[in-house]
């Protein structure tokens, strides 16, 4: 499934001892070697198949461990592949994915995007208030969890520099986002803040498309594409959050990084 795109925030020391969705600190898990890693995968495997009643209590476990440990070893300046545009997708094959409808018809004259959270300007922001600010240009590549992927040109402002516009405090935990075919979404503050996830407004230097998510929508090259969200109206800074993603919300992985 496709959409549906302050350097990483210091955590105190009793966070960051913590126990994971599988029960293992974060000092043990640093402390593991590749090798007992993979010993314990299959263990964890055999286990979810072969004992009655336990499979989707494991699976669940196995999924956060999997969360956990991808979130630690997140690097906010790490940057995603680009690539020449000789290799880029046309964009009349780049596909159009989505979870309901491909396009909800959003009123462009009428679009804002609505900021609320842990900022110092909440509000309704239009499009032309984003684009004002700088924009970045990247062919990055586009992974969607039913098995293919493609690499796109994709134009927008960094959604660190909007942060920045509307005083977001980024020792929050999350950037949540609705749509306007009522998905949602959530980040991470480390993924929100990483110099290549832009608020996207462009697709192939052209404006985006509606079936592409116009006005708005999220390019992650870091994540999975259901992470991101098409046609955004909400933007919300919190620390706490009780709807994941609409996927998440189903079983599929919270962090899903690449």
């Amino acid at each position: 499934m496709e959409e549906r795109t302050k350097p990483d925030s210091v955590e105190s020391k009793s966070e960051k001892q913590k126990p994971n969705p599988a029960g293992m600190s974060e000092s043990r898990f640093s402390g593991m070697s590749r090798r007992e890693l993979l010993k314990v995968a299959p263990v964890l495997a055999l286990g979810a198949f072969a004992i009655p009643g336990a499979q989707e209590w494991l699976l669940k476990k196995g999924l956060g461990f999997s969360d956990w440990a991808s979130e630690l070893t997140f690097r906010g300046g790490h940057m995603a592949p680009t690539f020449s545009d000789s290799e880029l997708t046309p964009f009349e094959k780049f596909p159009i994915n989505d979870y309901d409808v491909d396009d909800p018809g959003v009123i462009f004259d009428n679009w804002t995007l609505t900021v609320s959270g842990a900022v110092q300007k909440p509000g309704d922001y239009k499009l032309e208030q984003i684009q004002a600010l700088p924009r970045t240009r990247q062919n990055t590549r586009h992974v969607c969890v039913e098995g293919w992927d493609v690499i796109g040109r994709f134009g927008g402002t960094r959604l660190s520099d909007f942060m920045k516009m509307i005083g977001a405090d980024t020792s929050s935990r999350f950037i949540a986002v609705t749509c306007a075919d009522d998905y949602y979404e959530t980040l991470d503050m480390a993924t929100a803040l990483h110099p290549q996830t832009l608020l996207c407004y462009e697709m192939y230097d052209r404006p985006l498309t509606r079936g592409h998510g116009a006005p708005l929508r999220l390019n992650i090259p870091t994540k999975i594409g259901y992470k991101q969200a098409k046609w955004l109206t909400d933007l919300k800074v919190t620390n706490i959050v009780k709807k994941v993603g609409y996927w998440e919300d189903q079983g599929y992985s919270s962090f899903y990084g690449l």
